[in-house]
């Protein structure tokens, strides 16, 4: 396979990396399979967290015998050091290993965040005296707001920075992968399908690979959709005309302000299942009406308990108005009811 060196640190990559999030629900004998099936086709580089409930487990389970072949990266988010250091504790147990590639502090996306981080007494004295015991080798970065990341970058303070990137998603590469390659750091694009709502994936990574410094992290829950990437970069295809009319055709539909079902908007105190709902329009595109709706029903359902209190709103770090989009979701669902009579 392909590698990807990030910028000025040692680190070479896969091609495309290993995302954490969507082992998360599998039992974990086949999680494991999942991840050395990745290793065995020849992904290097694990991207995990400590909020990923149990996936740090699963993969060092599935990686503690070939630690030394891998890049494994994880990350916490808590802001003080103390915090960052109960985290890292057991992301070093949890993983099976001695030390760390890549610890990156999560979901950075406000200036008062990365303030915090970065002050004395904050989560950034952790990594850095980690990095001085042999525990932590590179310190990085990840964010969803394009101006609290360039802020982060330009501090000179970290490695690496992740932050979504497809091709609905291409603002940060007016300026922050300019930014970032200035200052020598390393690329990681986190979102490669938009969260999964771009269920297009050959002209995804078509796209992607036009980037061959970004390093693409989706995440899989099967063996063959590891397959399926992979042949993308073994058999790589010119992005044609019909490509470009594809992508801006979504663009067009989507716009700049669409779910990408990264959850950090739950648990909704009333109940209400956001992030299923959000995600309606892809899931009624993928399936017959009869399976949406059965599959999208108790979801729908709990749409009424919304109150519209905005903390969604406020915990979303895309800024997306939740409410409005869980109407209109619903809208669309009660439609498709009346339609097929069900």
């Amino acid at each position: 396979m392909q590698t990807v060196k990030l910028g000025k640190t040692d680190i070479l990559a896969s091609a495309f990396g290993f995302g954490g999030i969507p082992i998360i629900p599998l039992p974990g004998e086949e999680a494991v399979n999942i991840v050395r099936h990745g290793y065995d086709k020849g992904i290097t580089f694990y991207d995990t967290a400590n909020a990923y409930v149990d996936s740090e487990k699963k993969i060092g389970q599935a990686l503690e015998g070939v630690r030394e072949k891998v890049v494994i990266a994880t990350k916490t988010g808590n802001r003080d050091a103390d915090g960052a250091a109960t985290h890292l504790k057991y992301s070093l147990i949890d993983l099976r290993t001695d030390y760390i590639d890549l610890y990156q502090f999560h979901n950075v996306s406000t200036e008062t965040d990365l303030n915090l981080i970065l002050a004395p007494g904050g989560a950034y004295e952790t990594a850095e005296n980690a990095q001085k015991e042999g525990k932590v080798r590179h310190i990085g970065i990840t964010s969803h707001d394009l101006r609290t990341a360039i802020l982060a970058c330009k501090t000179g303070r970290f490695a690496t920075i992740q932050f979504p990137f497809n091709f609905i998603e291409t603002e940060p590469e007016e300026e922050l992968f300019k930014v970032a390659r200035d200052l020598g750091m390393g690329i990681i694009a986190m979102k490669p399908l938009g969260g999964g709502i771009l269920d297009q994936a050959e002209l995804c990574f078509q796209f992607l690979q036009q980037y061959p410094d970004v390093l693409p992290i989706p995440g899989f829950s099967s063996t063959q959709e590891i397959d399926q990437v992979l042949g993308f970069y073994q058999s790589p295809k010119a992005i044609t005309v019909e490509d470009e009319k594809a992508m801006d055709a979504l663009r067009a539909e989507l716009g700049d302000k669409f779910c990408h079902r990264c959850g950090y908007c739950m648990p909704c105190e009333q109940g209400v299942k956001i992030t299923e709902v959000m995600g309606y329009r892809s899931m009624a595109k993928r399936f017959s009406a009869e399976v949406a709706i059965r599959m999208t029903r108790k979801a729908m359902a709990s749409v009424e308990n919304c109150i519209e209190c905005g903390e969604c709103i406020e915990k979303c770090p895309y800024h997306i108005e939740i409410p409005e989009g869980l109407q209109f979701n619903l809208k669309l669902y009660e439609d498709l009811l009346l339609q097929t009579g069900k």
